[in-house]
């Protein structure tokens, strides 16, 4: 195996179980790279600081801005043994803690699951399997196998369809590895069905990492005009309504997700007791503020404001701003319940953002709880960016 020696004093990541390596950190005038003209992008290599003491193992494409993914920090055989042992932990830890009324979840989570660029997410009877790292293709073929035989799925689609390939030097593909490639499954969450879009929708089709925020917002929307700006295919909007609503309002930018959130609200027979509207959430926010509406329950579920951190700055006046607008149509009583899934957005910054949009509005509020991702996207001690979405739970008290 390749050795990869790093900088004096880069180390420190990798020695603490981080599985990535970037590009600035490895010394190209040591270990094996000093007589390497180059190293064939997908190669497997082993990692060592600027003394030689190894640090793990995994893949390198040069490439990448991460140009190493560690499968392991121990003195492992990286083949198809070990993907098959990580792939049943990731299956056996998703079975002991599955909901009897939801059959869909993210089944392998890539980093966080010790398999850096793999994505299974099963869909009912179907699943999906996504490789966004070049290492990881070599055993494409392996995990498929595995996961058709641990849990004889209908079919398993493989989407490998996200540009991040391109940059892996990847190609872009969608196809049907078992059974017949459908674009649309209905699924069931929470009790409710839903429609998950395979061909054109996000994610691998559906946002799985929210099955427990929907259902927690049960419990604030019984009777109360419910507003979910942002609402994709309706999670939050419909479980609001079947737990008895007086009102809902779902808002999207998209006319196609609000087609399936109409339709799913449709197929659980909750269509009458919701409006959706074509717009911009951001708009529409600061119109019903000009036309003085009031709502008693608020969801701002919106996508990825930054994902650099450089963006940042940027992306905190756009959370400012949407929660301004939300605390200004709340009264007391009112709860806001609002989310970035920005890895570059911490939990803290986040808060103090809202909180600042909070007195801005003169609104006092209690933080009723801060949720994150379901369960089934684990965060993994080692990797902070595995823990993204931040869920926070906010009451007006005056």
């Amino acid at each position: 195996m390749i050795q990869v020696w790093l900088r004096p004093g880069t180390q420190k990541a990798a020695a603490s179980g981080h599985p990535w390596v970037y590009r600035n950190q490895i010394d190209p005038a040591a270990g094996d790279l000093a007589a390497m003209p180059a190293v064939e992008p997908g190669s497997l290599v082993s990692v060592h600081d600027s003394r030689g003491r190894y640090l793990g193992s995994g893949f390198f494409n040069s490439n990448s801005m991460i140009t190493i993914r560690l499968l392991t920090h121990q003195h492992e055989v990286l083949d198809e043994t070990l993907i098959e042992r990580r792939i049943e932990a990731a299956l056996a830890f998703r079975a002991a803690n599955r909901r009897p009324d939801t059959d869909s979840y993210r089944l392998v989570f890539a980093e966080a699951d010790r398999l850096p660029g793999l994505i299974v997410d099963q869909f009912g009877d179907t699943l999906v399997l996504q490789v966004l790292a070049l290492g990881m293709a070599r055993w494409q073929e392996t995990a498929a196998a595995c996961l058709a035989e641990k849990l004889r799925p209908a079919r398993l689609i493989l989407k490998n369809d996200d540009p991040i390939r391109l940059k892996e030097g990847l190609p872009l593909e969608q196809r049907a590895w078992l059974g017949d490639l459908v674009r649309q499954v209905t699924i069931r969450e929470n009790g409710l069905l839903m429609q998950a879009d395979l061909g054109q929708g996000q994610k691998t089709g559906y946002f799985l990492d929210q099955k427990a925020n929907h259902l927690r917002l049960r419990r604030f929307a019984a009777n109360r005009r419910v507003l979910d700006a942002f609402c994709y295919s309706g999670g939050f909007a419909l479980n609001a309504a079947a737990a008895g609503a007086a009102a809902v309002t779902a808002v999207d930018i998209s006319p196609e997700a609000l087609i399936l959130a109409r339709a799913n609200a449709e197929r659980n027979g909750l269509a009458d007791k919701m409006q959706f509207a074509l717009a911009n959430a951001f708009d529409f926010l600061r119109q019903a503020v000009t036309e003085k509406r009031a709502y008693d329950t608020i969801v701002l579920d919106p996508p990825a404001f930054t994902k650099s951190h450089g963006a940042r700055d940027a992306a905190r006046r756009g959370y400012k701003e949407i929660n301004l607008s939300a605390f200004r149509l709340l009264g007391p009583g009112g709860i806001l319940v609002t989310h970035s899934c920005s890895y570059h957005m911490p939990e803290a910054m986040f808060i103090e953002t809202v909180l600042e949009a909070a007195w801005d509005a003169r609104r006092t509020v209690r933080i009723l709880a801060v949720h994150r991702q379901d369960f089934d996207h684990p965060v993994l001690g080692s990797y902070p960016e595995s823990h993204y979405l931040k869920s926070l739970w906010l009451e007006v008290i005056a």
